[in-house]
């Protein structure tokens, strides 16, 4: 197999984020090859305001993440989130085209185009229809019915729409640049792909991508995508907040919640502390001149209520999908908001399940930077793409023996048999 480049766009609230991988001739892991990550304008709660903005940091983005892999980006995997996401499940039964046969890939994709088959707005579009599980003649829990031996199958999917004028704007951008597109991916789902484990998705689990804009929630059970939605209030609300409360410009704010966000261990915290409960900041060099802030004042007093709030409204999304009692593995937070410093204390208190960070795992190269939560819906959607690539070639292969054992002989003495019926 030729090596293949496969490159991730993630088009956020506060940054605009490339990744290309690679895929060795000896397969494995993905190897990261160039990355880069462009502070976002143009972009509020995951919608396009401002196309031109867009297109500008999205060309600066790529140009950069092509200088450094030495590839030209001719093609890409999108995410998408937003408030403009919106999800359901559907059921779909099919008889098996060969009931004497065995269960092949044409029965499963009419299964699943029987479960899409449903009515929605014309101003929505479909992204992805995910089996959950099949069930061939009455028996649930199947995973792969491929080979099996059944008169009816039946399948649960989970099926992802997003705003159609927002999929419009960001393809319009793309093809600015020459840029094909090789399909959307809800983030919630690509940061899935890469920061849970399969025992987590078997057991229950929620997984929180914490954005600039917004917050995206995905629920796994049973080892599948139960429930997904987009919550429109992410960490620039956390920002704005410590603005207001220290009386400093929004770029002095975000400076200092990244700042406290990497002295988050108590060790690392001591070492600026200037006296008990001060932490030194002089080194950012912020235009308001300010030399040390209260850590009190500011973690509890300004960024936990807005932490609170955050949580709140994700248990509320928990409630609604009626999934709380199924999830023991609780909540796994990825997404540069999830670098917060309290995020995860407060997290645990208001929930009350447990929680960890999400930190992207499965591929190799240069991943000093991209191994952190801020890229892992970018990860998680090359990984996607390659998942998606080798189910292709799975199915030319599946075409290929098709017609290796179609008998030539065996078609002309049916085609004979046909012709006899009608000579006297």
């Amino acid at each position: 197999m030729a090596e293949k480049i496969i490159c991730g766009i993630d088009i956020g609230s506060s940054k605009i984020a490339t990744v290309c991988g690679i895929e060795a001739k000896e397969g494995g892991e993905l190897r990261i090859i160039g990355y880069n990550q462009t502070l976002s304008r143009g972009v509020k709660k995951g919608l396009i305001v401002d196309i031109d903005q867009v297109t500008g940091v999205l060309e600066e983005s790529v140009e950069k993440a092509e200088r450094m892999a030495g590839h030209k980006i001719n093609s890409a995997y999108i995410t998408v989130g937003g408030p403009h996401i919106s999800s359901f499940n559907s059921h779909g039964i099919v008889a098996v085209a060969n009931p004497q046969g065995e269960i092949v890939d044409d029965d499963i994709e009419r299964a699943i185009d029987a479960a899409r088959a449903i009515s929605i707005s014309n101003t929505r579009e479909i992204i992805d229809v995910l089996p959950r599980d099949y069930i061939v003649d009455g028996q649930p829990g199947i995973k792969n019915p491929i080979g099996m031996s059944g008169v009816r199958l039946e399948v649960d999917t989970h099926i992802i729409t997003a705003s159609h004028t927002n999929l419009k704007n960001i393809n319009r951008c793309l093809n600015d640049l020459g840029i094909n597109n090789l399909g959307y991916v809800f983030s919630g789902l690509s940061s899935a792909e890469t920061v849970l484990t399969e025992t987590e998705k078997e057991l229950g689990v929620v997984l929180v991508d914490v954005g600039g804009g917004k917050i995206d929630v995905c629920i796994f059970t049973d080892g599948a995508i139960a429930y997904s939605s987009s919550i429109p209030v992410g960490a620039k609300n956390i920002t704005n907040d410590i603005a207001v409360g220290l009386r400093i410009s929004l770029d002095s704010a975000e400076k200092v919640k990244l700042f406290l966000g990497q002295l988050s261990s108590d060790d690392a915290l001591a070492k600026f502390r200037k006296k008990e409960g001060e932490v030194q900041i002089s080194q950012l060099n912020l235009p308001e001149k300010l030399d040390s802030i209260s850590l009190k004042t500011l973690v509890d007093g300004i960024m936990k209520p807005r932490i609170e709030e955050i949580f709140k409204l994700i248990f509320d999304e928990i409630e609604k999908s009626a999934m709380g009692q199924n999830i023991p593995s609780g909540l796994v937070i990825t997404g540069g908001g999830a670098l917060t410093i309290g995020m995860l204390e407060t997290g645990k208190k208001v929930i009350g399940l447990p929680i960890r960070l999400g930190i992207p795992e499965g591929v190799t190269g240069l991943v000093d930077e991209v191994l952190s939560p801020p890229f892992a819906s970018t990860i998680g959607l090359i990984l996607s793409g390659r998942k998606n690539i080798m189910s292709e070639e799975g199915k030319v292969k599946n075409f290929n023996k098709i017609f290796k054992d179609l008998s030539i002989e065996g078609s002309m003495g049916k085609l004979k048999d046909f012709f006899k019926q009608f000579i006297p």
